[in-house]
């Protein structure tokens, strides 16, 4: 089966990476492997790197530790350093980063009836 021909855009008005840089770097961010995972988990309380790593099966720790500081660089995570014997690490969501998980629940919503059966979809 051979797609259509592609219809020419409008004149001046082709649509590439350029067209949405808010929405393309919005959707690279959470796209990236484990990204939304660990922001789900931040969500269910997780707050010290054993309880991402028990929450979120099958990530390594070096990709864990990874995605923690990229998402803490983005401002969607906040990283906390306890003084004690032996320092205590501790991560939360941000406000940016509860804004984002706030922005994904429809998009989350979507997708869950998407893959329903379609009898169940409404």
């Amino acid at each position: 089966m051979t797609n259509p021909p592609a219809r020419p855009a409008p004149e001046g008005r082709a649509i590439d990476d350029s067209a949405c840089p808010d929405l393309q770097g919005a959707l690279e961010l959470v796209g990236r492997r484990w990204a939304g995972a660990i922001l789900t988990a931040a969500t269910h309380g997780a707050e010290r790197f054993g309880e991402y790593r028990a929450l979120v099966g099958g990530i390594s720790d070096r990709m864990l530790s990874q995605r923690l500081k990229e998402l803490e660089a983005e401002g969607l995570v906040e990283r906390r350093v306890i003084p004690s014997t032996p320092v205590q690490i501790r991560y939360r969501l941000a406000p940016d980063g509860h804004a984002l998980i706030a922005a994904l629940q429809p998009l989350a919503r979507w997708s869950a009836l998407r893959s329903a059966p379609r009898g169940a979809r409404h």
